[in-house]
């Protein structure tokens, strides 16, 4: 067994509240930094999701910026990672690293993945710098600028501790405008609801595909008794909630209506990986669709032709949200013109 596998098992443990540990018969090092967030009045939260703990210090700075919006589920339990020095636990969309020299409230700091995964770009031309306005900023410290609704989102959402300074101008990728940021990446969904346009991608995740962690740092933990999770288990109160848009309420046969489901929990803190199935009742028939899970906002989508029916009718789409056992249903929707 690697070392850090067994800094990672270290850190499990503490987390989780368990005081032993059996290895066998052979003896390990121990990190040069003794685990951070030990105590049974640490504040600790289980995210069934991708079961795993987060804790401590790290579960303060999550809720503080923004919580799963921001950094998505973790991916990982907290860990020491011999590669950098440092205890650290990996996020969708983010690394956070435990800096206990730093004074408060800088003791959590995000990791620059953004530098790390390689997309910082050349700053713009001093020719091309634009003036600064409310609605775009020139930043000196990397030469790029930041503008409309990321440099809103940007100041709205932690600014420079969350994201950094820029590190690309926006540009398209895979059909969307996206930029770079010293520690995360934007990007503008214009499909999206108004207040959900910008979206985080999953860079944590991007880091733990091409550099790898312990593989045991990414094993499921069992939930624990009295721990506070992301999302009910079971029980009475478990309580799922689902919206569902339509691109075209009124559409024309051979036409593609695209429809989106939003889900979340009782708490409306969005459920990523919910089952979603959508029926769509036609006068002469209907169509079934299995959509993709719902991804890190709770949003999944599907995409269809209307075919041939009676112009003037009502087509109504009944959606299915199934999570851990809890079940919804929510309907809309859309005529044929």
């Amino acid at each position: 067994m690697k070392r850090h596998t067994i800094f990672c098992l270290v850190g499990a443990l503490l987390i989780t509240g368990g005081l032993l540990l059996s290895l066998g018969s052979h003896t390990h090092a121990a990190p040069p930094l003794p685990p951070p967030f030990a105590g049974s009045d640490v504040p600790i939260r289980y995210f069934g999701h991708t079961g795993h703990y987060v804790v401590g210090p790290f579960l303060e700075f999550f809720n503080r910026y923004g919580g799963l919006r921001i950094f998505g589920y973790p991916q990982t339990e907290l860990f020491y990672d011999a590669r950098i020095g440092l205890w650290v636990q990996f996020f969708d969309n983010a690394r956070m690293e435990w800096h206990p020299e730093n004074p408060d409230p800088y003791k959590v700091q995000l990791g620059l993945l953004g530098d790390i995964l390689g997309y910082r770009r050349p700053p713009i031309p001093a020719n091309r710098r634009p003036p600064d306005t409310p609605f775009r900023r020139y930043f000196p410290e990397t030469g790029h600028v930041v503008s409309f609704a990321f440099l809103d989102f940007y100041n709205r959402n932690g600014g420079l501790d969350i994201f950094g300074y820029p590190i690309s101008e926006p540009m398209i990728e895979d059909g969307y405008i996206v930029q770079y940021f010293q520690r995360m990446r934007m990007e503008w969904h214009p499909e999206q609801p108004r207040n959900n346009r910008v979206v985080l991608s999953p860079l944590g995740r991007e880091y733990i595909y091409r550099f790898g962690v312990p593989a045991e740092c990414l094993r499921r933990r069992p939930p624990r008794e009295n721990i506070s999770t992301d999302f009910p288990i079971s029980g009475e109160e478990a309580t799922l909630r689902a919206w569902v848009t339509l691109q075209d309420m009124v559409i024309s046969i051979g036409e593609t209506q695209t429809l989106s489901v939003y889900v979340t929990d009782r708490e409306r803190k969005p459920v990523a990986e919910a089952q979603v199935t959508v029926t769509v009742h036609y006068p002469s028939g209907q169509q079934v669709f299995s959509l993709p899970p719902t991804d890190q906002r709770g949003i999944t989508q599907v995409s269809f032709l209307v075919p041939p029916a009676r112009l003037g009718e009502r087509v109504v789409v009944e959606v299915t949200v199934e999570y851990w056992g809890v079940k919804t249903t929510t309907e809309t929707f859309f005529l044929l013109w």
